[in-house]
């Protein structure tokens, strides 16, 4: 066998454990690239939000959007190809979670003349938020998986604070592009120009008020006002804020939402609050029981491991290989014990 055949076999099985080993040291680092990329661009996509930093360095947050784009391209591509099912991961939930965290960047970047000159590229730009789903996505695995830990309450708040950080940034983007798009400096001047010529066609009575003349942005929905003191969400980080009050006091504090889809934000919002708190709750709860009165981080130590902690275990003492453990994770229980009697 040549050596470059043999490189090549290596490279696969590499690509293989990246993508279908959960065990392995190889997933676990693709894992921790793609969960740093989505903190990254969840964070740039705020800032552009926020003038004049948005202005000044449009071209450091679009670097940062392209690279970020291109590591979820090669998670997508490589969980779509190393699929059991390819057509059932395409059109699952996760798979459209995956699809549309790259999917807006490359329509932005064709520039179709047939969205131009639309909402559509706001909107494109707003859905880039859900790739924080990504790194949900991640946190339910090694949940469900229950893989072990030196200590499962670091592992608890981990997946609390991924949850935390997801709530905020989805709650945040869209209350902004709800409510906040109504009165940002594109929609104010757009506003302001057509009640300018409305009045050069219809001049007002002399004795109108001052602001009669200032354009009034208005909920589409509802049809209230919206009052210069109270455009709370200029940008995502000023909705953060919000959002972070909202979660943690189940109230509005020094914002609060004027439009009919701003309130049903707000109301999602405060219930999953409520959830969020609930699990912190548990997590402090068990942590005191741990340093105060001394009980265990299980509640059953009798339990036995997992099959993945097993071999986790089995790897990481160089008693078996990655390729080995997952040949056994694939095994069902009679086959191992086949196996083992053999020895």
């Amino acid at each position: 066998m040549s050596t470059s055949h043999v490189h090549a076999t290596h490279e696969a099985g590499l690509l293989q454990r990246i993508f279908t080993e959960p065990t392995s040291q190889a997933f676990q680092r693709w894992v921790a690239i793609i969960n740093l990329a989505i903190f990254i661009s969840c964070l740039s996509l705020a800032g552009e939000t926020v003038e004049p930093y948005a202005t000044e360095h449009a071209l450091l947050f679009k670097l940062i959007e392209y690279v970020a784009v291109f590591f979820f391209t090669l998670d997508y591509l490589g969980n779509l190809y190393y699929a059991k099912d390819r057509v059932k991961y395409f059109f699952s939930f996760w798979g459209l979670v995956d699809l549309i965290s790259i999917l807006p960047t490359y329509l932005m970047i064709m520039n179709l003349t047939a969205l131009q000159g639309t909402k559509v590229f706001r909107i494109l730009r707003v859905v880039r938020v859900l790739r924080v789903l990504k790194m949900a996505r991640i946190a339910l695995q090694e949940l469900e998986k229950k893989l072990e830990s030196s200590n499962p309450i670091i592992t608890n708040l981990k997946i609390y604070f991924i949850a935390l950080f997801s709530v905020v940034m989805i709650s945040s983007t869209l209350m902004y592009y709800v409510e906040g798009n109504l009165y940002s400096p594109e929609a104010i001047a757009a506003g302001q120009a057509a009640l300018d010529a409305q009045i050069a066609a219809n001049p007002l009575p002399a004795d109108a008020p001052p602001e009669a003349s200032k354009f009034m942005p208005v909920d589409p929905i509802s049809g209230n006002a919206i009052p210069e003191d109270k455009r709370f969400y200029s940008s995502i980080p000023a909705a953060m804020w919000w959002c972070m009050v909202t979660l943690t006091t189940t109230g509005y504090g020094d914002m609060f939402p004027l439009t009919f889809g701003g309130r049903v934000i707000a109301c999602f919002t405060m219930l999953l609050g409520l959830v969020l708190f609930g699990i912190l709750l548990n997590i402090v709860g068990k942590t005191i029981m741990v340093l105060l009165f001394g009980e265990q981080l299980t509640e059953d130590n009798t339990t036995p491991a997992s099959r993945e902690a097993i071999l986790k275990m089995m790897i990481a003492r160089k008693w078996i290989s990655e390729k080995r453990a997952y040949e056994l994770e694939l095994m069902s229980e009679e086959e191992i014990k086949n196996r083992t009697q053999t020895l």
